[in-house]
């Protein structure tokens, strides 16, 4: 670097710009362990409060990404497209749409995480099924999405290295909720598997980070604009986050949701979400024109049962029972369910995706730390959403349980987060908005 690192601290705690080689300087800096966590700390603090422009959320989004390994898959001759939720309660997406996608002719090298605080993780709900294994290497990523068109996994250690320090550092410095410092990490991750275009699910509302409809636009406009300008074909689509997505919320509970998706079943939220994102998959992969023509693709592919049989043919290459896909019944089951009566007739006009998040995580479904181990069998079970109309003493929802120790005290939280009264609501839209180039 030109300038020393206390430098570019004083400069962009000035309200100053950085060139792109200053941004990559400083990263491989850190990276290589001559710019020192306070350092880094610092600096990300002045680029919390002064902002980054467009070149420098590149530039960081770029350095991030070289700082390891970038999969190239030239194997995989098909075009390659993943999908990216900023996360929310309920949100077992993932796991019904890479296989969808996948059979109607587009590749999904999809790189996962695991659930933190309220919202919940891909990779711990796919830990359900007994043997599936998230931890695969890159020689083996690339054969299975070659051989079967989608491997879901997690983050290695290779993976934009520079992005997991740098986390670390904005988690405990109070620099979290940065846009610009979002979308580089949300970025350098996802173009570090090979893919040619990236299809956005962000959420808005009180289940979502992001709480409102103004700033999910924000995210949604910078990650399209940012992704594009790094060379790929970007979409978002802005996704209502206020209800937790389908009946489950659990892990065990929500793979069980996905896999009835791809059998024909499964809860009309969860489906037409399935197939608004794959839809989009499948346009920017080239394997369809228009969405319309698109979501046909997919409802063929329910219908037939080439979405379940790439789900399972993934299941088993990834050491997984693929046995689940037709016996829902190997999935863990917790040992107790404790009902959440209605207290008053009326309608559901609304269920608190937060308070049923964190509800969850306190029956063990999720993690407060990231070393916490989940119990994959619990979890909640939605009986009544918004628009249902329930009687006293009907029940609202299911608690599944390992334990009945404080089954009182959850019966009685998750009873808080519905609100009923005399008159139904009017429907909210699930999808709110698309956003692209």
């Amino acid at each position: 670097m030109a300038r020393s690192v206390v430098e570019l601290i004083i400069h962009k705690r000035g309200g100053g710009t950085h060139p792109a080689g200053e941004i990559r300087g400083l990263v491989d800096a850190f990276v290589g362990g001559d710019v020192a966590d306070y350092q880094m700390s610092a600096w990300l603090m002045a680029a919390f409060l002064r902002g980054l422009d467009d070149v420098e959320t590149v530039a960081l989004t770029e350095a991030m990404l070289h700082s390891g390994d970038v999969l190239r898959l030239p194997s995989v001759k098909r075009a390659k497209v993943d999908k990216h939720s900023t996360g929310g309660v309920g949100d077992k997406i993932s796991i019904c749409l890479a296989p969808l996608v996948a059979a109607c002719g587009v590749a999904v090298p999809m790189i996962s995480g695991r659930g933190l605080g309220h919202t919940g993780g891909t990779l711990d709900k796919l830990e359900a099924i007994p043997g599936f294994s998230v931890d695969v290497n890159a020689k083996r990523f690339e054969r299975v999405v070659r051989e079967v068109g989608a491997c879901m996994i997690g983050q290695t250690a290779r993976l934009a290295p520079a992005d997991k320090r740098i986390y670390a550092l904005r988690d405990v410095t109070g620099t979290v909720e940065s846009i610009p410092l979002i979308v580089a990490s949300i970025l350098s991750k996802k173009l570090a598997e090979g893919i040619d275009g990236l299809v956005l699910d962000v959420k808005v509302g009180r289940g979502a980070f992001m709480k409102d409809l103004a700033s999910a636009r924000e995210l949604a406009r910078a990650l399209v604009r940012v992704g594009t300008r790094a060379g790929k074909k970007v979409v978002a689509l802005l996704t209502d986050m206020s209800v937790p997505i389908g009946t489950t919320i659990g892990n065990a509970l929500e793979t069980r949701e996905a896999i009835e998706i791809l059998m024909g079943q499964g809860p009309a939220d969860t489906r037409e979400l399935t197939l608004a994102l794959g839809a989009e998959m499948l346009v920017l992969g080239g394997a369809a024109k228009k969405t319309v023509d698109a979501r046909q693709r997919l409802e063929r592919a329910i219908a037939d049962g080439s979405g379940l049989d790439v789900f399972a043919r993934m299941v088993k290459a990834q050491g997984g029972d693929a046995r689940v896909a037709k016996d829902l019944s190997l999935l863990p089951r917790a040992r107790h369910r404790v009902e959440v009566p209605a207290p008053r007739a009326g309608f559901v006009t609304g269920t608190d995706a937060l308070e049923l998040g964190l509800t969850a995580v306190a029956l063990g479904a999720g993690r407060t730390r990231a070393d916490q181990k989940v119990d994959p069998a619990v979890g909640i079970e939605l009986c009544a959403k918004p628009g249902a109309k329930v009687a006293k003493g009907e029940p609202l929802a299911v608690l599944h349980l390992s334990s009945k120790k404080h089954a009182a005290e959850l019966a009685a939280r998750a009873a808080g987060a519905f609100t009923i009264g005399k008159r139904a609501a009017a429907e909210r839209a699930l999808v709110l908005e698309r956003i692209a180039r």
